[in-house]
């Protein structure tokens, strides 16, 4: 996560609809919480193939071990995460898969995912019951450079200790969930290479002379400026007030025009 964050100032619009603070409201649960950190990718299905509708939450894989399968096969094993372990499933669960598949006519394909590979996540399932948290992902190909496309998918469990899910703090699940599948802010970087051309006519500049800047034109204003560490006031004072916030405990989001700004115990801690 960068320690630097730059955005111009957005216009105050709403853009999404979030929990109410309000006095008396339900507290969000652990799965809504959840969901409303991690945007599911929307895929979608024609002559071609599968592909991405929507997309969703970019994350990036910061261990190894994840195993996948195409995102057509019907049968996934699930990785657990542990102890900040990564948990592959045997080979002899694998193969059994396969043998599954042979008799209609196939044969299985996994694939383990590499340390860096961007995926989006599909679903989130929280079992309060058995402390676990179990995060379906498909891998984002345009982004690994993958062709031709196979759009890997996974399930990935991530079990916690007996009883820590009650409590339902989702800034610990989501610090958890972080040590494997970290949000990449790399998505945000695609527009980059749409450049301008240069205009033709080079010499249309010698011809004319450069317009003087009027005597009381002032100079362009500094992009808002968001860092890590940040207060509420702090960011109120640079953006000016949200227009929705989610207090949830020690975790409190700001919802702006382009962007979402998460504070843990009063402190920035990530902007989306």
């Amino acid at each position: 996560m960068s320690q630097r964050l730059r955005y111009f100032t957005p216009a105050i619009l709403l853009t999404a609809a979030v929990f109410s603070g309000a006095a008396g409201a339900q507290a969000p649960t652990l799965q809504e919480q959840l969901a409303a950190q991690y945007k599911l990718v929307k895929m979608g299905s024609d002559t071609g193939g599968y592909s991405v509708v929507e997309k969703g939450t970019l994350l990036k894989i910061e261990k190894g071990g994840i195993l996948g399968v195409p995102y057509s096969d019907q049968s996934i094993l699930s990785t657990k995460y542990e102890n900040a372990t990564v948990h592959t499933p045997s080979n002899a669960l694998s193969k059994g898969i396969g043998f599954g598949m042979k008799r209609f006519g196939k044969e299985q394909t996994t694939h383990l995912m590499a340390v860096g590979d961007k995926v989006y996540p599909t679903h989130i399932d929280v079992n309060v019951q058995k402390d676990s948290v179990t995060l379906g992902i498909v891998a984002c190909d345009t982004c690994n450079k993958t062709d031709p496309p196979t759009y890997m998918k996974a399930n990935v469990v991530f079990q916690f200790p007996k009883g820590s899910l009650a409590a339902g703090n989702a800034g610990q699940v989501e610090d958890t969930i972080g040590q494997l599948l970290s949000i990449s802010n790399d998505d945000s970087q695609q527009a980059g290479d749409q450049g301008g051309q240069a205009p033709q006519g080079g010499d249309q500049g010698a011809q004319q002379p450069a317009a003087q800047p009027a005597a009381d034109q002032q100079p362009a204003a500094e992009p808002a400026s968001i860092n890590v560490g940040m207060t509420p006031d702090q960011v109120e004072a640079a953006l000016g007030k949200p227009d929705k916030k989610a207090n949830l405990g020690a975790k409190m989001i700001y919802y702006y025009k382009d962007m979402k700004i998460v504070f843990m115990n009063g402190k920035v801690s990530d902007v989306q």
